[in-house]
Protein backbone atom coordinates (compact mmCIF):
# COMPACT_ATOMS: atom_id res chain seq x y z
CA UNK A 1 0.00 0.00 0.00
CA UNK A 2 1.59 3.16 -0.86
CA UNK A 3 1.67 5.93 1.69
CA UNK A 4 1.37 9.80 1.09
CA UNK A 5 4.57 11.16 1.94
CA UNK A 6 4.79 14.60 3.98
CA UNK A 7 5.20 18.11 1.41
CA UNK A 8 8.60 18.59 2.42
CA UNK A 9 9.59 14.63 1.23
CA UNK A 10 7.78 15.49 -2.20
CA UNK A 11 9.88 18.74 -2.62
CA UNK A 12 13.32 16.70 -2.45
CA UNK A 13 12.90 17.37 1.77
CA UNK A 14 13.30 21.14 0.84
CA UNK A 15 12.57 23.24 3.86
CA UNK A 16 9.07 25.28 4.01
CA UNK A 17 9.86 29.06 3.80
CA UNK A 18 8.61 31.09 6.65
CA UNK A 19 5.52 32.46 6.54
CA UNK A 20 4.33 35.81 6.61
CA UNK A 21 3.84 35.82 10.10
CA UNK A 22 7.53 34.59 11.10
CA UNK A 23 9.09 37.45 8.28
CA UNK A 24 7.26 40.32 9.51
CA UNK A 25 8.03 39.35 13.45
CA UNK A 26 11.66 39.13 12.47
CA UNK A 27 10.96 42.61 11.30
CA UNK A 28 9.81 44.22 13.66
CA UNK A 29 12.62 42.75 15.80
CA UNK A 30 15.27 44.14 13.56
CA UNK A 31 13.28 47.57 14.04
CA UNK A 32 13.57 47.54 17.27
CA UNK A 33 17.74 46.83 17.07
CA UNK A 34 17.99 49.70 14.76
CA UNK A 35 15.68 51.55 17.46
CA UNK A 36 18.07 50.95 19.63
CA UNK A 37 21.19 51.88 17.92
CA UNK A 38 19.74 55.18 16.60
CA UNK A 39 19.28 55.60 20.13
CA UNK A 40 22.80 55.05 21.37
CA UNK A 41 23.66 57.10 18.22
CA UNK A 42 21.78 60.45 19.88
CA UNK A 43 23.20 59.88 22.94
CA UNK A 44 26.61 60.03 21.64
CA UNK A 45 26.77 62.62 18.92
CA UNK A 46 26.02 66.40 19.25
CA UNK A 47 28.26 69.96 19.58
CA UNK A 48 30.48 68.01 21.84
CA UNK A 49 31.20 63.93 20.48
CA UNK A 50 31.85 61.17 23.32
CA UNK A 51 33.11 57.87 22.93
CA UNK A 52 30.78 54.80 23.73
CA UNK A 53 33.38 54.31 27.05
CA UNK A 54 32.06 57.85 28.24
CA UNK A 55 28.50 57.44 27.07
CA UNK A 56 28.23 54.07 28.99
CA UNK A 57 30.16 55.71 31.85
CA UNK A 58 27.53 58.96 31.88
CA UNK A 59 24.48 56.45 31.80
CA UNK A 60 25.73 53.61 34.27
CA UNK A 61 28.23 55.49 36.99
CA UNK A 62 27.44 59.37 38.23
CA UNK A 63 30.79 60.90 38.89
CA UNK A 64 29.43 64.37 37.70
CA UNK A 65 31.89 64.92 35.02
CA UNK A 66 31.17 67.29 31.59
CA UNK A 67 30.45 64.07 29.59
CA UNK A 68 28.43 62.92 32.39
CA UNK A 69 26.30 65.98 32.50
CA UNK A 70 25.74 66.17 28.52
CA UNK A 71 24.65 62.02 28.35
CA UNK A 72 22.18 63.19 30.94
CA UNK A 73 20.77 65.94 29.20
CA UNK A 74 21.35 63.99 25.60
CA UNK A 75 19.59 61.53 27.81
CA UNK A 76 16.12 63.26 28.45
CA UNK A 77 16.29 64.36 24.69
CA UNK A 78 17.07 60.88 23.07
CA UNK A 79 14.11 59.67 25.96
CA UNK A 80 11.46 62.23 24.70
CA UNK A 81 12.10 61.64 21.13
CA UNK A 82 11.46 57.85 21.38
CA UNK A 83 7.88 58.73 22.95
CA UNK A 84 6.89 61.81 20.67
CA UNK A 85 8.27 59.61 17.29
CA UNK A 86 6.09 56.54 18.63
CA UNK A 87 2.71 59.25 19.15
CA UNK A 88 3.16 60.51 15.71
CA UNK A 89 3.48 57.77 13.88
CA UNK A 90 0.39 55.77 15.92
CA UNK A 91 -1.47 59.05 15.24
CA UNK A 92 -0.88 58.87 11.71
CA UNK A 93 -1.35 55.13 10.45
CA UNK A 94 -4.97 55.92 13.24
CA UNK A 95 -5.96 58.78 11.06
CA UNK A 96 -4.89 57.21 8.16
CA UNK A 97 -7.34 54.11 8.51
CA UNK A 98 -10.22 56.37 10.02
CA UNK A 99 -10.00 58.39 7.00
CA UNK A 100 -9.56 56.23 4.38
CA UNK A 101 -6.91 58.43 3.37
CA UNK A 102 -3.15 57.38 2.77
CA UNK A 103 -1.56 60.95 2.62
CA UNK A 104 -3.31 61.92 6.61
CA UNK A 105 -1.37 62.74 9.19
CA UNK A 106 -2.50 64.79 12.71
CA UNK A 107 -2.47 68.15 10.83
CA UNK A 108 -5.17 67.23 8.51
CA UNK A 109 -8.07 67.45 11.87
CA UNK A 110 -6.22 70.98 13.28
CA UNK A 111 -4.87 68.82 15.64
CA UNK A 112 -1.44 70.82 15.87
CA UNK A 113 -3.17 73.97 14.84
CA UNK A 114 -5.26 73.87 18.07
CA UNK A 115 -2.31 73.40 19.97
CA UNK A 116 -0.21 76.32 18.26
CA UNK A 117 -3.02 78.67 18.95
CA UNK A 118 -3.70 77.54 22.60
CA UNK A 119 0.21 78.52 23.43
CA UNK A 120 0.33 81.43 21.60
CA UNK A 121 -2.61 82.79 23.68
CA UNK A 122 -0.80 81.63 26.83
CA UNK A 123 1.89 83.92 26.14
CA UNK A 124 0.40 86.55 24.30
CA UNK A 125 -3.00 87.09 27.05
CA UNK A 126 -1.42 85.23 30.18
CA UNK A 127 1.69 85.94 30.41
CA UNK A 128 2.98 81.99 30.37
CA UNK A 129 6.80 82.05 29.22
CA UNK A 130 8.23 78.65 30.26
CA UNK A 131 8.06 75.10 28.38
CA UNK A 132 6.35 73.66 31.31
CA UNK A 133 4.00 76.25 31.17
CA UNK A 134 3.11 75.75 27.57
CA UNK A 135 2.79 71.95 27.55
CA UNK A 136 -0.76 72.40 29.25
CA UNK A 137 -2.29 74.56 27.15
CA UNK A 138 -0.81 72.82 24.25
CA UNK A 139 -2.39 70.15 24.83
CA UNK A 140 -5.63 71.11 25.90
CA UNK A 141 -6.08 73.12 22.80
CA UNK A 142 -5.31 70.42 20.89
CA UNK A 143 -7.93 68.34 22.60
CA UNK A 144 -10.48 70.52 22.00
CA UNK A 145 -9.88 71.19 18.39
CA UNK A 146 -9.84 67.39 17.92
CA UNK A 147 -13.62 67.61 19.58
CA UNK A 148 -15.15 70.35 17.70
CA UNK A 149 -13.60 68.40 14.64
CA UNK A 150 -15.28 65.32 15.57
CA UNK A 151 -18.86 67.41 16.49
CA UNK A 152 -18.73 69.33 13.05
CA UNK A 153 -17.91 66.36 11.50
CA UNK A 154 -21.62 64.75 12.36
CA UNK A 155 -20.54 63.63 15.64
CA UNK A 156 -22.18 60.19 15.57
CA UNK A 157 -22.55 60.29 11.85
CA UNK A 158 -19.55 61.53 10.86
CA UNK A 159 -17.85 60.21 7.76
CA UNK A 160 -14.17 60.11 7.02
CA UNK A 161 -14.85 63.24 4.00
CA UNK A 162 -16.57 65.23 7.40
CA UNK A 163 -13.87 64.99 9.65
CA UNK A 164 -11.63 65.99 6.76
CA UNK A 165 -13.54 68.60 5.73
CA UNK A 166 -13.52 70.28 9.38
CA UNK A 167 -10.30 69.96 10.09
CA UNK A 168 -9.01 71.78 7.27
CA UNK A 169 -11.62 74.30 7.67
CA UNK A 170 -10.34 74.94 11.31
CA UNK A 171 -6.87 74.91 10.71
CA UNK A 172 -6.92 77.56 8.22
CA UNK A 173 -9.11 79.83 10.82
CA UNK A 174 -6.47 78.92 13.81
CA UNK A 175 -3.66 79.99 11.57
CA UNK A 176 -4.97 83.06 10.88
CA UNK A 177 -5.67 83.82 14.51
CA UNK A 178 -2.03 82.82 15.47
CA UNK A 179 -0.53 85.06 12.63
CA UNK A 180 -2.53 87.57 13.97
CA UNK A 181 -1.49 87.80 17.36
CA UNK A 182 2.27 87.19 16.19
CA UNK A 183 2.35 90.23 14.15
CA UNK A 184 0.44 92.24 16.24
CA UNK A 185 2.40 91.35 19.67
CA UNK A 186 6.52 90.99 19.41
CA UNK A 187 6.58 89.38 22.37
CA UNK A 188 4.85 86.59 21.44
CA UNK A 189 6.96 86.65 18.24
CA UNK A 190 9.83 86.05 19.47
CA UNK A 191 8.67 83.37 22.14
CA UNK A 192 6.88 81.45 19.74
CA UNK A 193 9.72 81.39 17.21
CA UNK A 194 10.98 78.76 18.79
CA UNK A 195 8.59 76.54 19.75
CA UNK A 196 6.47 76.61 16.31
CA UNK A 197 9.80 75.45 14.28
CA UNK A 198 9.44 71.46 16.65
CA UNK A 199 12.57 71.17 18.97
CA UNK A 200 13.70 68.34 21.31
CA UNK A 201 16.97 69.87 22.22
CA UNK A 202 14.23 71.44 25.11
CA UNK A 203 13.55 68.21 27.02
CA UNK A 204 13.23 67.80 30.34
CA UNK A 205 12.70 65.34 32.75
CA UNK A 206 9.65 67.30 34.10
CA UNK A 207 8.62 67.90 30.81
CA UNK A 208 8.43 63.67 29.89
CA UNK A 209 7.04 62.97 33.10
CA UNK A 210 3.60 65.71 32.59
CA UNK A 211 3.17 63.57 28.81
CA UNK A 212 4.17 60.31 30.01
CA UNK A 213 0.50 59.52 31.00
CA UNK A 214 -1.37 60.49 28.23
CA UNK A 215 1.05 59.35 25.29
CA UNK A 216 1.11 55.95 27.08
CA UNK A 217 -3.12 55.80 27.31
CA UNK A 218 -3.30 57.23 23.85
CA UNK A 219 -0.20 54.39 22.76
CA UNK A 220 -2.63 51.63 24.46
CA UNK A 221 -6.01 52.49 22.95
CA UNK A 222 -4.24 53.34 19.63
CA UNK A 223 -3.11 49.61 19.59
CA UNK A 224 -6.35 48.57 21.01
CA UNK A 225 -7.50 49.94 17.75
CA UNK A 226 -6.11 47.60 14.84
CA UNK A 227 -8.63 44.99 14.77
CA UNK A 228 -11.97 47.51 14.28
CA UNK A 229 -9.67 49.50 12.03
CA UNK A 230 -9.06 47.11 9.76
CA UNK A 231 -12.87 46.98 9.37
CA UNK A 232 -13.57 50.38 9.20
CA UNK A 233 -10.89 50.12 6.14
CA UNK A 234 -12.86 48.02 4.07
CA UNK A 235 -15.35 50.77 3.78
CA UNK A 236 -18.74 51.45 6.08
CA UNK A 237 -20.72 48.40 4.57
CA UNK A 238 -18.23 46.17 4.47
CA UNK A 239 -17.47 47.32 8.31
CA UNK A 240 -21.13 46.83 9.17
CA UNK A 241 -21.41 43.39 7.77
CA UNK A 242 -18.22 42.10 9.87
CA UNK A 243 -20.05 43.79 12.70
CA UNK A 244 -18.09 46.58 13.68
CA UNK A 245 -19.43 49.60 15.72
CA UNK A 246 -18.25 52.62 13.03
CA UNK A 247 -19.47 55.27 15.77
CA UNK A 248 -17.59 53.66 18.47
CA UNK A 249 -14.44 52.93 16.32
CA UNK A 250 -14.51 56.57 14.75
CA UNK A 251 -14.68 58.12 18.34
CA UNK A 252 -12.17 56.30 20.14
CA UNK A 253 -9.69 56.78 17.11
CA UNK A 254 -10.12 60.71 17.27
CA UNK A 255 -9.31 60.13 21.03
CA UNK A 256 -6.59 58.30 20.40
CA UNK A 257 -5.19 60.53 17.46
CA UNK A 258 -5.72 63.65 20.01
CA UNK A 259 -4.50 62.34 22.77
CA UNK A 260 -0.90 61.61 21.19
CA UNK A 261 -0.37 64.16 18.53
CA UNK A 262 -2.24 66.30 21.13
CA UNK A 263 0.54 65.77 23.83
CA UNK A 264 3.56 65.12 21.59
CA UNK A 265 3.10 69.03 19.93
CA UNK A 266 2.71 70.24 23.42
CA UNK A 267 5.98 68.43 24.55
CA UNK A 268 8.15 69.59 21.10
CA UNK A 269 5.83 71.85 19.24
CA UNK A 270 4.37 70.74 16.14
CA UNK A 271 6.48 68.49 13.93
CA UNK A 272 5.24 67.32 10.17
CA UNK A 273 5.25 64.65 8.25
CA UNK A 274 6.65 62.04 10.81
CA UNK A 275 3.10 60.60 10.69
CA UNK A 276 2.54 61.03 7.35
CA UNK A 277 6.01 59.05 6.28
CA UNK A 278 6.48 56.34 8.54
CA UNK A 279 2.69 54.72 8.28
CA UNK A 280 3.42 54.80 4.19
CA UNK A 281 6.67 53.44 4.34
CA UNK A 282 5.23 50.85 6.84
CA UNK A 283 2.12 49.53 4.27
CA UNK A 284 4.79 48.90 1.78
CA UNK A 285 6.01 45.68 3.20
CA UNK A 286 3.68 44.80 5.71
CA UNK A 287 0.53 45.16 3.78
CA UNK A 288 -2.81 46.98 4.90
CA UNK A 289 -3.22 45.17 8.25
CA UNK A 290 -3.34 47.29 11.67
CA UNK A 291 -2.16 44.65 13.40
CA UNK A 292 1.20 45.09 11.67
CA UNK A 293 1.17 48.29 10.59
CA UNK A 294 0.59 50.37 14.49
CA UNK A 295 3.59 47.96 16.14
CA UNK A 296 5.79 49.28 13.01
CA UNK A 297 4.73 52.67 12.91
CA UNK A 298 5.51 52.99 16.89
CA UNK A 299 8.94 51.51 16.17
CA UNK A 300 9.96 53.11 13.19
CA UNK A 301 8.92 56.80 13.44
CA UNK A 302 11.22 57.41 16.37
CA UNK A 303 14.02 56.06 14.19
CA UNK A 304 13.11 58.92 11.88
CA UNK A 305 12.54 61.49 14.70
CA UNK A 306 15.80 60.64 16.17
CA UNK A 307 17.69 60.37 13.25
CA UNK A 308 16.80 63.61 11.77
CA UNK A 309 17.37 65.12 15.40
CA UNK A 310 21.20 64.20 15.27
CA UNK A 311 21.16 65.05 11.34
CA UNK A 312 20.57 68.43 12.94
CA UNK A 313 23.35 68.49 15.24
CA UNK A 314 25.93 66.99 12.83
CA UNK A 315 25.26 69.55 9.71
CA UNK A 316 24.76 72.72 11.70
CA UNK A 317 28.11 72.49 14.15
CA UNK A 318 28.70 73.89 16.89
CA UNK A 319 24.55 75.07 16.12
CA UNK A 320 21.79 72.66 15.31
CA UNK A 321 19.02 72.47 12.99
CA UNK A 322 16.01 71.93 15.07
CA UNK A 323 14.40 68.31 14.35
CA UNK A 324 11.04 69.85 12.90
CA UNK A 325 12.89 72.00 9.53
CA UNK A 326 14.64 68.44 9.42
CA UNK A 327 12.04 66.39 8.86
CA UNK A 328 9.64 69.11 7.06
CA UNK A 329 12.98 68.93 4.60
CA UNK A 330 12.98 65.12 4.43
CA UNK A 331 9.50 65.13 4.36
CA UNK A 332 8.45 67.97 1.43
CA UNK A 333 10.37 66.10 -1.63
CA UNK A 334 8.91 62.16 0.35
CA UNK A 335 4.92 63.97 0.55
CA UNK A 336 5.55 65.10 -3.60
CA UNK A 337 7.00 61.56 -4.37
CA UNK A 338 3.79 60.32 -2.85
CA UNK A 339 1.32 62.39 -4.25
CA UNK A 340 2.61 61.88 -7.79
CA UNK A 341 2.84 58.34 -7.33
CA UNK A 342 -0.78 57.90 -6.23
CA UNK A 343 -1.80 59.90 -9.18
CA UNK A 344 0.03 57.74 -11.65
CA UNK A 345 -1.40 54.54 -10.30
CA UNK A 346 -4.81 56.12 -10.32
CA UNK A 347 -4.55 56.77 -14.28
Amino acid sequence: MLVDSPPEQRAGNAPAPPNRRTIRAVGLLVSVVLLALVAVASIAVGAKALSVGEVWHGLFEDSGTYADVVVADRLSRTVLGVLVGAALGLAGAVLQALTRNPLADPGLLGINAGASAAVVTAISFFGVTSLTGYVWFAFLGAAGVGAMVWFLGGSRGATPVRLALAGTAISAALYGYLQAVMILDDAALNRMRFWTVGSLSSATNSIIVQVLPFLLAGSVLALALARPLNAVAMGDDTAKALGADLNRTRALSMLAATVLSGAATAACGPIVFVGLMIPHVVRSFTGPDLRWILPYATVLSPVLLLGADVLGRIVARPAELQVGIVTALIGGPVFIFLVRRRRLAQL
